[in-house]
This record gives structure tokens, C-alpha cells and sequence, in this order.
């Protein structure tokens, strides 16, 4: 094994799904939240950390933009990973047999077209690998697991339908996670900026910030904003760009940037994946 990387759930989730598509010569550490992710990592105790931070059809992973800019590691790699959600039930259960599919609240929403027109009831689970995990064990036909389908080679469990997700498109966005950071150039593709910043208290300076990018023909994928230590008073954004720090127009937009900040801070430099879709020049 090249290293070890952890990832948030037990295995089979999609996580590690995630892991094995990125880092297939990485053993993957199953984890119990993304804070242990992260603190694995920032001990030293793992090499590298997965987190999940986004999904087309849910949206942003509830807490994981916030944990980034306090964990003290650096982004390195983005991994796109197609949600195929499957229905998983003990051998010789039938999707007519199913009452109850259990799984993340994250993915419950993503197939209940499908539960709905079956008459199943959706039941959260803290992680779809675990609801796997529960049902093999439980060996109810009328209980049955929403998950990958490495999670029903891990637990013996059978797919009773296949790809039930509403959307066709469903993907979920992972980051790896370093304790080291890497601004190199890397791959003959493009390269994704991520930084957080706060702007001065001075009027329009949220505008003003942001012209910098506008003005030097950047692509802004991602702009979220958060409080700072609980007030309403403190706000500091999260970014991602379609670039690299050194690139002639992205050093001239984050100048601008600064100027009208009172901090920024960069998270990662890292290559567009490939299933990210056409990277603007």
C-alpha cells in the first residue's frame, strides 16, 4: 500500500467508493464523522483525508466548507463520484418485500420518486454502509439498505434494484485532504484555486473584491459565505476558481483581492477532475 486514507462512514459508503476511485493504492480507514477524518489526518495517524462536500441533487454536505478553513490541511485533489443508489435486501428478498429502506439523510431524498411509487418508507440511517451493515445482520426481507453496491459485496447483501436514484446525473464532489501543501502544476488539464477571505468593513467591499475576477475574465464555481465566532457582524466567504495562483490574471485578481480584505487564505491548488465538466481557459 502507497499510504493510508480516511474517509467518513464505514465500509462501502460512498466514501470509500471515493477513495477507491482516487486512491486505489491507498488502504482506505473507515471513520466515524469528518471531524475524525480530519484530526486523523492532522495527527498524522492516516496520510490523506476524503470528504465529501457536495451533491448535485442534495447540495453542499451540511458543516464540511466550515470544518476546512480550522482544520489546518490543505486540499490537493478533487474526486467526482458518480451515486449510482441502490436497493440492497438479504438473499431471497424481493423489492416487493421491502416496508423499510434505510439510509442517510443525505440520500433519502435522492430516490423518493422511486420509494414513493414502491410504498417504501424511508428510514435515516447515520451512513448508508451502515444501514447495510444492519440489514445483513438483521436478515428481515421486509428491511432493506439504500447504498452502493461495494457495500452489497461487503455485507452479503443482494441488489434488488438497481440504480433507483432520480436523477441521472446524481454525483457527488469529494476533497483530498493533506497536511502538506502542493501549488505544483499538475496533469496536462487545468488547474482549481480554493481560498477563504474576509472582506473590510467598508461599503461595497464584497463588490469591490469580487471585481478583480470579473475584470480578469476568471470563472468563480463556488461562493458561499459563513459567520465568524457566532456574530452577524464577521463574515467570511469560501471560493473556488477556475485557475492557478501564478497564471497572470488570477495573481492580479487576488491583488485586487486583498486590497479590499482583511484576510485570504489558500486552502488548495489541485486539478479539475475530468467529470467536472469544461474547465474555461
Amino acid at each position: 500500500m502507497a499510504g493510508r486514507i480516511a474517509f467518513q462512514g464505514e465500509l462501502g459508503a460512498y466514501s470509500h467508493q471515493a477513495c477507491q476511485q482516487s486512491r486505489p493504492d491507498f488502504e482506505a480507514v473507515p471513520s466515524t464523522t469528518f471531524e475524525e477524518v480530519v484530526d486523523r489526518v492532522a495527527r498524522g495517524d492516516v496520510d490523506l483525508g476524503m470528504l465529501a462536500v457536495e451533491n448535485s441533487t442534495y447540495g453542499r454536505v451540511a458543516d464540511v466548507h466550515s470544518l476546512l478553513p480550522k482544520s489546518g490541511l490543505h486540499i490537493i485533489d478533487e474526486a467526482f463520484v458518480r451515486v449510482h443508489v441502490n436497493l440492497l435486501g438479504v438473499p431471497g428478498a424481493k423489492v416487493e418485500d421491502v416496508k423499510e429502506a434505510h439510509g442517510h439523510v443525505v440520500i433519502l431524498p435522492q430516490c423518493a420518486g422511486f420509494l414513493k411509487a414502491h410504498g417504501i418508507r424511508g428510514k435515516v440511517s447515520s451512513d448508508n454502509a451502515r444501514a447495510a451493515r444492519e440489514v445483513a445482520e438483521a436478515g428481515d426481507k421486509s428491511r432493506a439498505a439504500l447504498a452502493s453496491e461495494l457495500a452489497a459485496e461487503i455485507y452479503g447483501l443482494n441488489v434488488l434494484a438497481r440504480h433507483i436514484e432520480d436523477h441521472a446525473n446524481n454525483t457527488t464532489r469529494f476533497l483530498v485532504m493533506s497536511r502538506d501543501t502542493d501549488l505544483t502544476r499538475r496533469g496536462a488539464g487545468k488547474m482549481i484555486t480554493t481560498f477563504t477571505f474576509r472582506v473590510r468593513n467598508i461599503p461595497a467591499a464584497l463588490y469591490k473584491a469580487l471585481g478583480g475576477f470579473a475584470t480578469n475574465g476568471i470563472n468563480m464555481t463556488k461562493l458561499e459565505s459563513y459567520m465568524v465566532g457566532g456574530t452577524f457582524t464577521a463574515t467570511e466567504f469560501y471560493a473556488d476558481i477556475e485557475g492557478h495562483p501564478e497564471d497572470a490574471n488570477v495573481a492580479l485578481a487576488l491583488e485586487e483581492l486583498r486590497y479590499f480584505t482583511s484576510e485570504v487564505r489558500i486552502l488548495g491548488v489541485y486539478p479539475a477532475d475530468r467529470e467536472r465538466g469544461p474547465v474555461q481557459a
